[in-house]
């Protein structure tokens, strides 16, 4: 399934900052990065909670705030993009 997961972490000082690294961080271990602060991660149901517990783990609730979209199996068609960047092909093959 696509679950796209955004976030707003509050920099204001150097924890917040750290705070900031390790979410990034554990979102590029799942997914693609597709805006600052937005990834589409295609993961499996127990990928997904094992994720979003990783990453509440690590935000503060008083400060941050994180937002996970659940889009399914079949979210090629929920999707579109238009602009700069190139869209991907969240499941095709990635050459090194």
């Amino acid at each position: 399934m696509l679950v796209l997961i955004t976030y707003d972490v509050n920099t204001e000082d150097a924890a917040g900052r750290k705070r900031l690294r390790q979410i990034a961080k554990q979102c590029v271990n799942y997914g693609q990065r597709v805006q600052n602060s937005v990834f589409e991660c295609v993961v499996d149901e127990a990928q997904a909670k094992m994720l979003q517990h990783k990453l509440c783990a690590i935000m503060d609730e008083k400060r941050d705030s994180l937002r996970f979209y659940y889009l399914g199996n079949h979210y090629q068609t929920k999707v579109e993009h238009f602009g700069a960047k190139a869209a991907y092909e969240a499941e095709g093959v990635l050459i090194i």
